[in-house]
């Protein structure tokens, strides 16, 4: 796909969040049977619920980190706490899903109250099984940082939904 048509680039999680990488392994990540493609737009209701998320590839023995993250957090304009860590699943068996990993930072659902955020799942492969922390706070969390740290080096797949507060909620009926 020619770089400039690139969802990633086009909506900025490349260069926000992530270096430019190669994918090479599928992720699937569906919210009830709904399939999250990039710059989908989701709402904070239809994504209460941890997400179903299927792993690629064909080797048990091989495991995968997930990500996911919110850059744009508290608001797009002004996103001081970026990145907001949202979940963080290690250990994944290849084609198996998160939930056969071990998961260090539990779901936090998406309830962006100003603007319109990205939300970003991000897969690494790692070296092997091995003991990830559970970082001290969600908020200012940085993927490259945590990708280093872990030596998870490039990110295998990634893919990425818009999410605004739903219009609405609140307020006065008159």
């Amino acid at each position: 796909m020619p770089r400039d048509r690139d969802p990633l680039i086009v909506g900025r999680v490349i260069g926000d969040v992530l270096d430019p990488f190669t994918r090479s392994s599928s992720l699937r990540v569906s919210y009830n049977n709904r399939e999250v493609n990039n710059g989908y737009e989701l709402k904070p209701s239809q994504v209460v619920n941890q997400p179903r998320v299927d792993i690629g590839g064909d080797d048990l023995r091989t495991f995968y980190t997930l990500v996911m993250v919110d850059p744009d957090a508290p608001s797009p304009s002004d996103p001081n706490l970026r990145e907001y860590l949202h979940w963080l699943v290690t250990d994944i068996p290849a084609t198996t899903c998160a939930s056969f990993g071990q998961e260090v930072v539990c779901y936090e659902s998406p309830r962006p109250t100003m603007g319109i955020h990205r939300f970003v799942f991000v897969l690494f492969r790692q070296l092997g099984r091995q003991t990830v922390y559970a970082p001290g706070w969600r908020q200012n969390f940085n993927t490259r940082d945590f990708a280093e740290l872990y030596n998870l080096g490039l990110p295998v797949s990634a893919v990425y939904f818009n999410c605004q507060r739903e219009s609405g909620s609140g307020g006065r009926r008159i």
